[in-house]
């Protein structure tokens, strides 16, 4: 399907200029242990996951010392992923309730102990690379994809226009609160300084008609 309108084009462009694409992490485990990486994921917002472990012996087949157990839960614990004994993955899900998600990797323990270096990719929303691909792969058509993306963009960019108004009113109605006392404070400053200004009148009359000089 192609799109010949203008001002469509335009927006497309604008959308994939403003848009940050998610980069490969790459990290090591060893042996026995455990990693955790996290994602704060908004709610309805929809989610793509790669994990690929480097093959030591490639182009022989993977070691088993080199198959990792992975787990993907909500902060809520629900479980959204979970794959055991795998050399390579993908996941994809529409989160349900927003919050930080953690994606657990586990290495067995062996000996000796052998390091594993995994390249993760995962985003949510727009923020994802190879969307293509895992659409593909999937099996949901790209287009559909696309659409979910701009309007993943779309709320993305709503969201932050409501937030930044109402951090503008908050902040209006903070200025206006803190006019309000510099107000009365001066109102209170005033009434102190012409209650001692006549406490000091006072004294003095009092002092010279004392002194009979007055």
């Amino acid at each position: 399907m192609v799109v010949r309108s203008k001002h469509i084009s335009t927006f497309l462009l604008t959308i994939s200029i403003i848009s940050h694409v998610s980069q490969p992490l790459h990290f090591e485990l060893k042996s026995g242990k455990s990693r955790c990486i996290s994602e704060d994921i908004k709610s309805n917002a929809m989610t793509v996951g790669k994990y690929t472990v480097a093959n030591p012996n490639d182009p022989h087949p993977f070691p088993q010392s080199h198959k990792i157990n992975i787990r993907v839960t909500s902060s809520h614990g629900n479980t959204y992923h979970h794959a055991e004994e795998v050399d390579s993955g993908q996941f994809s899900f529409t989160a349900v309730e927003g919050g930080d998600y953690s994606a657990c990797f586990a290495a067995s323990d062996h000996k000796p102990d052998v390091t594993l270096s995994i390249d993760l990719e995962w985003g949510s929303g727009v923020h994802y690379k190879s969307l293509g691909s895992l659409a593909k792969k999937s099996k949901v058509e790209v287009m559909e994809f696309e659409v979910k993306a701009l309007i993943e963009t779309v709320n993305s960019i709503h969201d932050e226009m409501f937030y930044l108004r109402d951090r503008e009113e908050e902040m209006q109605d903070l200025n206006r609160a803190t006019n309000s006392k510099m107000a009365w404070f001066g109102l209170l400053s005033l009434f102190v300084c012409l209650g001692v200004a006549g406490m000091q009148f006072l004294h003095l009359k009092t002092f010279f008609e004392k002194k009979k000089v007055i």
